[in-house]
């Protein structure tokens, strides 16, 4: 019989760690199959075709950029996209491979990937503002039905946790430069040097602890001093200005733990932050995401959003 030793363990557990992975593979596989399932009944209640070739090349373009800051081989992304794109076709009867788009549909997609969703120009808020019109009656009267299918936030956790901390890392990062820049550059967030703020997303199972350092806003692996905790949706709700902190706090949605001046401070800090300062492309995504995840936990509760 052989022995365990510290290699052997740290296999098993290099493979326990894969075989998670390749769980949440199929899990969001599955997933994605359901939301197919819904799209597909929304468009037919749109009275859109089935297939939007302008779209899949859309999502093949994301998704070469995301393989790309990853460092995943292109080849390997596009083969997984192919048996996704696949398997969805095959899924709603229609022919599995690829169509040339059309001259219309060519021109159409040309004018979206001219939107900079950075610079707040007039073409992106026409081409982004489009979705956040209130929805014909009939597919308002099934978005409770199709909104059950996705998973709430708490299902999500395990997946989240074979994703490598330095990615979750680096993508907070990115996005608290952008949203925050206008109050780095003016000092708004000096009273952070040297104190460190922990905000911890409950249902998610995510906890993240941030310092200023060199004017950015970092994550550290040190001890907080402070933390805010709250849901998925109660923190998105909060960023997208669709509810305030005093109500959240009052109703014990977010809760401050451990030095409450710092958190207060910060608190404080992200209320007086002038909208305006945030990008609008950020603006819009935070407004929708925020609204969607409204939406999807009411449904969830069988609420009225």
């Amino acid at each position: 019989m052989l022995l365990p030793t510290p290699e052997r363990f740290a296999l098993a557990r290099a493979r326990g760690v894969i075989d998670r992975v390749d769980d949440s593979l199929i899990l969001l596989l599955a997933a994605r199959r359901r939301m197919v399932h819904a799209v597909a009944a929304l468009k037919q209640q749109a009275g859109v075709p089935p297939r939007d070739l302008a779209r899949e090349q859309q999502v093949r373009q994301r998704a070469q950029g995301l393989a790309a800051r990853f460092d995943l081989p292109e080849p390997t992304a596009q083969r997984l996209l192919d048996l996704a794109i696949g398997d969805a076709c095959r899924q709603q009867g229609l022919p599995v491979e690829p169509e040339r788009l059309e001259p219309g549909q060519a021109d159409l997609l040309a004018d979206l990937n001219r939107v900079d969703l950075r610079q707040g120009d007039a073409g992106a808020l026409s081409a982004t503002m489009l979705p956040i019109m209130p929805m014909p009656t009939s597919l308002s009267s099934v978005a409770p039905q199709l909104l059950r299918l996705l998973p709430p936030p708490r299902r999500l956790a395990p997946l989240l946790q074979v994703v490598p901390s330095r990615w979750q890392h680096r993508l907070l990062e990115a996005a608290m430069a952008r949203v925050l820049d206008a109050p780095l550059r003016e000092g708004a967030l000096d009273f952070m040097r040297g104190r460190r703020l922990a905000i911890e997303v409950s249902d998610l199972r995510l906890r993240w602890v941030l310092e200023l350092r060199d004017n950015r806003l970092c994550v550290t692996e040190a001890e907080a001093e402070a933390s805010v905790r709250g849901s998925a949706t109660d923190l998105l709700l909060l960023a997208g200005r669709l509810e305030d902190a005093d109500t959240l706090f009052f109703q014990r949605r977010l809760v401050l733990t451990g030095d409450t001046e710092l958190g207060l401070t910060a608190r404080n800090m992200l209320e007086r932050l002038p909208w305006e300062s945030v990008p609008l492309g950020l603006r819009i995504v935070l407004n929708r995401g925020a609204r969607f995840a409204r939406t999807a936990r009411a449904a969830h509760r069988g609420e009225t959003a």
